[in-house]
């Protein structure tokens, strides 16, 4: 998956990473990837439920290594 930007959270805690990724989302176009990148444990639950109440789509969760989580999102 290619994304089209990449927002890089690491070390901010909530609600600092899904409030970032909605300002990132809003200057996107639709269609567009957003890869999020976030450290604090509460993303796990926050990134998915943003998406889910936004109408974004959670196109998956990967690893970012030391703790840390990579999540695709598309802007619809």
């Amino acid at each position: 998956m290619v994304e089209d930007a990449t927002l890089d959270t690491l070390g901010l805690l909530c609600p600092l990473p899904v409030l970032k990724a909605r300002k990132r989302l809003k200057s996107m176009q639709p269609g567009q990837v957003l890869r999020l990148l976030a450290s604090d444990p509460a993303a796990v639950v926050d990134v998915p439920h943003f998406c889910a109440e936004s109408g974004h789509e959670l196109l998956g969760v990967e690893d970012a290594g030391d703790g840390a989580q990579a999540y695709l999102i598309r802007r619809t």
